[in-house]
């Protein structure tokens, strides 16, 4: 494993583990915003989806809507505790809880029809290529999303900054980044209550 990877998953673990507890108490009212996410990706009944970063698992019953109970909803996560009160709070139900890091996936090659990121991008340790490990488990034509339910404005509101040019969630550079991992941005959304950016896979 490389430095950027080790120093990046301590990064990840000192953010998450402590803030897994309470972690669905602080943001309760987001249900409708991943169920109205998940049911812009075109999934059909019967296809694959991983929700990669799930963090406690609050997409995986909005995903397992849209593919019905003969689809695969899998969620990954590096962050024990996260996947931890996942399980606790029944979201196995909906989908297989695994530890993966989404830069070395435990899936085979175009396994999946698409792939969902909530709050992902920010906390990837080389996001280009880290984008191109989710290109390789999606088919040729699948679908990326990368999803908050707040804009960016919003979201750096709450986090005392202010959002620049070189933000990864810029739509050119999100455009720029997404291009050279093997995805097509098709639709990007920056409001104060969504930002949601689809990308097709080249193929």
């Amino acid at each position: 494993m490389t430095d950027d990877h080790t120093h990046t998953h301590t990064h990840v673990l000192d953010f998450f583990t402590p803030r897994a507890a309470d972690w669905d108490s602080r943001f309760p009212d987001d249900g409708p915003a991943y169920a109205a996410a998940a049911g812009l990706l075109g999934l059909r009944p019967g296809d694959a989806v991983l929700d990669a970063g799930c963090g406690t698992g609050r997409a995986l019953s909005a995903l397992r809507a849209v593919v019905g109970p003969e689809g695969t909803v899998l969620g990954a996560d590096l962050t024990p505790a996260m996947l931890e009160v996942a399980a606790r709070a029944g979201r196995g139900a909906d989908g297989t809880l695994l530890r993966a890091d989404a830069a070395r996936l435990p899936l085979r090659d175009g396994a999946l029809d698409a792939v969902f990121g909530a709050g992902l991008i920010s906390h990837l340790a080389r996001p280009e290529a880290d984008m191109a490990e989710l290109a390789r488990v999606v088919r040729p034509g699948g679908v990326l999303a990368l999803f908050h339910p707040i804009g960016r404005a919003a979201l750096a509101a709450r986090q005392g900054r202010t959002i620049t040019d070189d933000d990864l969630r810029a739509e050119p550079r999100l455009r720029e980044l997404l291009a050279g991992a093997g995805w097509r941005l098709e639709s990007y959304t920056d409001q104060d209550d969504r930002f949601l950016a689809l990308a097709v896979k080249q193929g």
